[in-house]
């Protein structure tokens, strides 16, 4: 079985205007590297997704928070926070962005694919129950995560494993008191949003359902690694997935403007081994990989390439 590669022209008209670093050209520059790697191509099945539906949307968003993003595109509205900027087609990017992580559950569920990458923006990791937040309009994979638990009978617990520089804070909040979903950030601290301390494990019935393992800037990358070795152990010893979702930011690469760790390409391919046996032994290897971050145009292309090839191996 191929990996699925899912990604929609769309992803481009989401213009955030001159010198933001969550650019159009970050998916550009995924798409050509894909392209260029003829070999990789033959290990992929591509799948252009639909848009997600408001109701897809609101078992991961309060109907508030739908209403809100809407009415700023009626009005015309520049940003939606003071990091998420906007043009009129950026509600259809999101809406298709949201549609390509529920398009890679339907790819790994269906057999369609063995795994999955979708290749999309805006991110969603920040974006809360309530509000857009760091680049990010809707949750991702937390929309996916939802609809993989009410669309499939056989998906009861989910594991999402986020590895962008930045704390996934949105997901975490979402999934907060729900043990029926493991969230585990590993990520550059004290750095934005601020939180993603190891004292925030959940809340409630949720209590032990999140691991934060935070890092100090400029950790070297093997000490980091051994990190999420580490914890990739520790939580396959609590829980036994039934689907893990990868929010696959690529911004703690050694080159990345807004990050300050260390990673390089092989690092990035060693997390995505370790994520994919532990998938072939609990979940039959249904793995959903979403893009985050990543904002280094020049090595961006092919660190998700390399990620990709390891997934289709």
């Amino acid at each position: 079985m191929k990996t699925a590669l899912i990604h929609h022209p769309i992803c481009r008209e989401h213009d955030t205007g001159p010198d933001h670093p969550e650019t159009p050209l970050r998916y550009e520059v995924i798409i050509n590297a894909i392209k260029a790697d003829s070999a990789l191509q033959e290990g992929l099945v591509e799948i252009t997704p639909d848009p997600v539906t408001k109701g897809l949307i609101q078992a991961a968003h309060t109907p508030q928070h739908f209403k809100r993003v809407e009415q700023a595109f009626e009005e015309g509205w520049q940003q939606l926070d003071a990091d998420t900027a906007i043009s009129p087609k950026s509600l259809d990017a999101a809406l298709y962005a949201a549609g390509g992580a529920v398009a890679g559950v339907d790819a790994v569920m269906q057999g369609t694919a063995k795994n999955a990458f979708a290749a999309v923006r805006p991110p969603g990791h920040h974006a809360t129950a309530e509000r857009t937040m760091g680049f990010c309009i809707f949750n991702n994979v937390a929309i996916a995560a939802r609809y993989a638990q009410n669309k499939y009978k056989e998906i009861e617990r989910v594991a999402i494993i986020d590895w962008d520089v930045h704390h996934g804070n949105g997901t975490q909040g979402i999934f907060y008191d729900d043990p029926t979903v493991f969230f585990f950030s590993m990520h550059q601290y004290p750095w934005y949003p601020g939180t993603g301390s190891r004292g925030e494990t959940g809340h409630g019935r949720g209590l032990g359902s999140t691991l934060n393992v935070p890092v100090k800037a400029n950790t070297p990358a093997a000490e980091q690694k051994r990190s999420f070795e580490a914890a990739i152990e520790q939580i396959s010893t609590k829980i036994k997935p039934d689907l893990i979702f990868i929010s696959a930011g690529f911004d703690a690469h050694l080159t990345d403007p807004l990050g300050q760790l260390r990673l390089e390409d092989r690092d990035f391919v060693e997390m995505t081994s370790s994520i994919r046996q532990w998938a072939d032994e609990v979940c039959d290897g249904r793995i959903v990989s979403c893009l985050e971050g990543g904002y280094n145009l020049g090595t961006l292309g092919e660190t998700v390439v390399s990620h990709i090839r390891e997934l289709s191996r």
